[in-house]
């Protein structure tokens, strides 16, 4: 692939730190603090990230893998969340090859209208599974927090690619 202009070359993720990204992100989603629906989910964001930036590891099988550990754990209609994650993923990984040409800022604003589209599936599965009233429009404020992030969390997790490799003096570049 060529690379735009002024892009830095990134070195290969660690595979342990993407697991640890992701275990982390399970963790904070899972902390009982009350969920309310303005709430990012910061699940959504890291495989969506994730997704994008390495879709060979990370594809529809974590992303469902992930969402029935998310259903277990909050008690949800099982499938719920598996069935959201895996639809974020794919619609991440069908626009990565452009994504990746943008900034992300740009990326963040690409982005928004996926997390908008995940929200809404996750509110008619609710709904349709019996699941309680409809929220307010404080529920328009999970996927723009999350558009919100996006940059914040695309620079930390690729920080530790940026470190530059070990220098060789036999070579010259």
């Amino acid at each position: 692939m060529i690379m735009p202009k002024g892009q830095q070359l990134l070195l290969p993720v660690n595979p342990a730190f993407l697991v640890a990204s992701l275990v982390v992100a399970l963790a904070l989603d899972m902390l009982p603090l009350g969920r309310v629906v303005w709430t990012p989910d910061w699940v959504m964001v890291l495989l969506a990230f994730w997704g994008i930036h390495q879709p060979q590891r990370v594809g529809l099988g974590v992303a469902f893998a992930m969402g029935l550990c998310l259903d277990v754990s909050q008690s949800a209609l099982l499938g719920q969340h598996a069935l959201v994650y895996a639809g974020l993923v794919f619609g991440a990984q069908l626009s990565s090859r452009r994504l990746l040409w943008f900034g992300p800022l740009l990326q963040a604003l690409q982005l928004l209208p996926l997390f908008f589209a995940a929200h809404l599936v996750e509110l008619a599965l609710r709904v349709l599974a019996g699941g309680g009233t409809l929220p307010g429009l404080e529920a328009l404020a999970a996927p723009l927090l999350e558009a919100a992030i996006w940059p914040i969390a695309s620079w930390v997790l690729l920080a530790p690619q940026r470190r530059p490799p070990d220098q060789d003096d036999n070579r010259p570049l």
